[in-house]
């Protein structure tokens, strides 16, 4: 989130809303930055409370890591696209070079439909934030669930030729 918005600050743990995994309608291996105390609200096999930038990653992964500072996502896309196997979510700042970057490396981008309302640990509904969404593609198998979520109406899925 941006300066500007209120919550900065009060916490990272907000959950990603059912309605995203339901249009993926896919299980993952592992969540590598789940909330504390994980959370089964992720469909996934294991997840890491704790030090995922540290730990080893396996299969095919889910990753919403925490939005915090400027820049704060780049080295957990830098790990995401090294392990080439999974789904991550970031905020929908097209303009911003690490997008960019990540939207380059990506096997597909997906933009949502709206803003998601994000879940808080104590399982009420967050306002909608100031910016959407978007989800990157990592391998086949996460190409496969944002087109399955496009179809299914999380929203628009696009892939990038960069060949000239």
């Amino acid at each position: 989130m941006s300066a500007w918005e209120a919550s900065v600050g009060a916490t990272d743990e907000w959950y990603t809303p059912p309605e995203i995994f339901d249009a993926l309608g896919t299980i993952f291996d592992l969540d590598v930055a789940a909330p504390f105390g994980g959370g089964p609200h992720v469909p996934c096999r294991e997840w890491y409370a704790q030090h995922g930038l540290e730990r080893e990653w396996k299969g095919f992964v889910w990753m919403n890591p925490p939005f915090g500072g400027r820049n704060g996502l780049v080295p957990w896309l830098d790990r995401f696209f090294a392990h080439g196997n999974g789904i991550a979510l970031t905020p929908d700042r097209t303009s911003a070079p690490w997008w960019q970057d990540a939207a380059q490396k990506a096997d597909a981008v997906l933009f949502t439909r709206g803003k998601p309302k994000f879940i808080r640990p104590d399982g009420s509904v967050g306002n909608s934030p100031g910016h959407g969404v978007s989800l990157f593609a990592a391998g086949q198998e996460a190409f496969e669930a944002l087109h399955r979520a496009s179809v299914n109406g999380l929203g628009l899925c696009m892939t990038l030729d960069t060949t000239p």
